[in-house]
């Protein structure tokens, strides 16, 4: 059976092509330093999201039961995202940039032959942890929503991207992982109030906090004739 290659970034104008190639031949004229920089951040900026969903969990331990359930969900969310991301790259089979354009030099090393280009999965992955982030902690997910677009741009300037990619990742995650978020949230909360009523999830779910009972309140002081 032969595959038919999806050759989306040719399309049109074929913008796609000629931005890859500004974007890397300005990307492997930069100094080493911030080459390997490069390399590092589009790794370790998806690692980064997995430490602070894991740190949204702990933290949730101590808050209400809605709390928890946005924790929970929200890695579920990505890998729905992720999952749906991983099925349109094996159906479109859009060759990687690295691979497909003659003479193109690129910081890091081409992706192996069948791992296809279109969307970008690092991209699905930081938008939508960053997506869900923004409404279950939005502090925290106006401060990384930069990180996630850098980390999405970062796979161009490595040169394993065509834009349109990242483009597309960002687009997938940021609409589609607050649909399941919010989809979830009220089931999952449900849920979450009932396993925490068992003492042996303490450690992995925490407990509802519990309110102090009202003060009982005083009758008010009448002074009595004799």
């Amino acid at each position: 059976m032969t595959t038919t290659l999806v050759p989306l970034a040719k399309a049109g104008p074929g913008y796609g092509v000629g931005v890859y190639r500004d974007i890397t031949e300005w990307a492997v004229g930069t100094p080493d330093w911030l080459q390997t920089l490069g390399e590092l951040f589009t790794e370790g900026g998806i690692l980064l999201f997995v430490g602070v969903m894991i740190f949204q969990w702990w933290r949730a331990r101590k808050g209400d039961d809605r709390a928890m359930a946005y924790a929970l969900i929200a890695p579920l969310a990505v890998v729905v995202v992720y999952a749906l991301s991983e099925g349109i790259k094996v159906w479109l089979h859009e060759e990687r940039p690295c691979r497909d354009i003659p003479g193109v030099r690129a910081i890091a090393e081409c992706p192996a032959t069948g791992d296809y280009s279109f969307p970008s999965n690092h991209s699905v992955i930081a938008a939508s942890a960053v997506a869900t982030l923004l409404i279950s902690w939005r502090l925290i997910g106006v401060l990384l929503l930069p990180v996630a677009v850098l980390a999405a741009l970062s796979r161009v300037y490595v040169g394993v991207h065509y834009l349109h990619d990242v483009a597309a990742g960002m687009l997938l995650g940021l609409l589609l992982a607050p649909l399941v978020l919010l989809a979830l949230r009220a089931p999952g909360t449900h849920l979450v109030t009932a396993m925490r009523r068992k003492p042996s999830l303490a450690l992995v779910l925490g407990t509802s906090p519990v309110l102090a009972p009202p003060a009982p309140r005083q009758a008010p002081y009448s002074a009595t004739r004799s």
